[in-house]
């Protein structure tokens, strides 16, 4: 991890990795174990591009794996405003029907910001902008099983469109994007945040951070 990030500046700390790798899992521990409250979190899955412009099936085709489907430039706009101390809007997504809602959720600063998502390390704009880059690693049947699980769950997908998008899209895209990003990485973590002792380690590091910013 890098010895020191600026003291004027809030810390910014990146959780990268595949679809299902446990990177939500992690930011929940660091949520958890230093306080949602003392945190300003957006995660990137929340900037996909808004389609509400085409017809709902077409919007089902659409490459969501790939760069170019997330909004990545109000992204960093809502990063650099939280470091400088202004709160921001941050969009609500429906990934059932693939398009954002009018809803807004406000993000205020605060000394931690936490971002989270599968791109968020092939994009140097945003890498410049992290100063702790953690890439969450899991095996890939593992990864389709949370994937099949979370996306039947709670985006209201058939097993069968699943398992299409992991191998049209899913899976070509974390080669090709995803897998090679983690070489900027300060801290790979297999298993993400079940992963106790790393954890533990990542934890204490953002606390002397934190110590070193108040």
């Amino acid at each position: 991890m890098p010895e020191q990030a600026p003291l004027s500046q809030p810390i910014t700390i990146a959780v990268a990795g595949g679809s299902g790798a446990g990177k939500s899992t992690v930011a929940r521990v660091i949520l958890e174990r230093i306080g949602a409250d003392k945190i300003a979190y957006l995660p990137h899955d929340a900037y996909y591009r808004d389609l509400s412009d085409l017809p709902e099936a077409q919007r089902a085709t659409i490459n969501f794996d790939h760069p170019d489907s997330l909004d990545t430039e109000l992204f960093i706009e809502h990063i650099k405003a939280l470091k400088r101390g202004e709160p921001v809007r941050m969009p609500v997504y429906d990934f059932a029907h693939h398009r954002r809602t009018e809803e807004v959720r406000i993000v205020n600063p605060q000394r931690i910001i936490l971002v989270e998502g599968i791109l968020i390390f092939t994009d140097a704009r945003l890498r410049d902008l992290f100063d702790v880059r953690i890439f969450v690693e899991t095996d890939d049947d593992v990864r389709l099983i949370r994937r099949l699980q979370r996306d039947i769950r709670d985006r209201g997908r058939t097993i069968e469109s699943v398992i299409n998008q992991w191998m049209q899209t899913v899976r070509p895209m974390h080669l090709e994007f995803v897998e090679p990003s983690k070489r900027y990485a300060h801290v790979i973590i297999p298993e993400g945040g079940l992963n106790e002792v790393a954890m533990e380690m990542v934890i204490a590091r953002i606390e002397a951070l934190r110590g070193q910013t108040a």
